[in-house]
């Protein structure tokens, strides 16, 4: 499988992702955005994911990129009918661009949540083996405010309505981040907008202590990314034969 990653930051990658895609053998090719790279012709590519980044949707103006960008990720559900994965920003993207809307919260949600597979969420193919709830990595000061049409909400809590959503059968958006590894922590909040938002969220003392908070999280995490990963390249299998049937 080729996979297409867009990218909004060099430590907003995909993660422990890459190691499931190394050893099932795919190849993937990382844009990155922010940085002034193109996005390449699609059709080559079978799964486009899209990671988090410290902008918004609506920033057109500071990063004009964010035009083609959502046009390409329309395109690719919408008009191509492929599978997508979009993590935070890419989860916001993919609302956008499809005709919903981004709003910014009121407090930024930063460091560890909780959040509950809503009924849809209990039975949908990418939470298969998940119980009602689970504790999440978050990170984020914007939301999805208005759903597109033909969304389907799959987990969510009191600060973030729409913490996961499916539109179509192959295309999902998580808020929350499970992509992590040891080093993600330390990675963010060394960026100046991250680390705003931590500290804006769960004040000064605790933000520093956010690595050591985490890190006892991340075997379980882990765990959970992998279940994720599994689950989706169930679904990914099922569009596969369903393009050849």
């Amino acid at each position: 499988m080729r996979i297409l990653v867009f990218q909004h930051l060099a430590v907003e990658h995909p993660g422990t992702f890459r190691d499931f895609w190394k050893a099932s053998g795919h190849d993937w090719l990382a844009v990155e955005l922010d940085e002034g790279r193109q996005i390449p012709p699609l059709d080559p590519f079978d799964l486009l994911v899209v990671m988090g980044g410290p902008m918004d949707v609506w920033q057109e103006d500071v990063h004009p990129w964010l035009v083609s960008e959502k046009a390409a990720i329309r395109r690719w559900v919408h008009d191509m009918a492929r599978p997508y994965l979009g993590v935070c920003l890419g989860h916001q993207l993919l609302a956008e661009a499809l005709g919903g809307k981004v709003s910014p919260m009121s407090v930024p949600e930063v460091g560890l949540a909780n959040v509950v597979l809503t009924v849809e969420g209990k039975t949908d193919p990418l939470f298969k083996s998940f119980s009602g709830g689970m504790e999440t990595f978050q990170w984020h000061g914007a939301e999805i405010s208005v759903l597109p049409k033909g969304a389907v909400v799959l987990a969510g809590n009191a600060a973030c309505a729409t913490q996961a959503f499916r539109w179509g059968k192959h295309a999902y958006g998580l808020q929350y981040h499970v992509e992590i590894t040891p080093a993600t922590v330390r990675d963010w909040e060394a960026v100046p907008a991250y680390k705003a938002s931590l500290e804006q969220a769960l004040g000064i003392d605790e933000a520093a202590r956010l690595n050591e908070i985490v890190a006892p999280k991340l075997d379980t995490f882990g765990m959970a990314a992998r279940r994720i990963y599994d689950n989706f390249s169930a679904v990914l299998a099922d569009h596969s034969a369903s393009r050849v049937a």
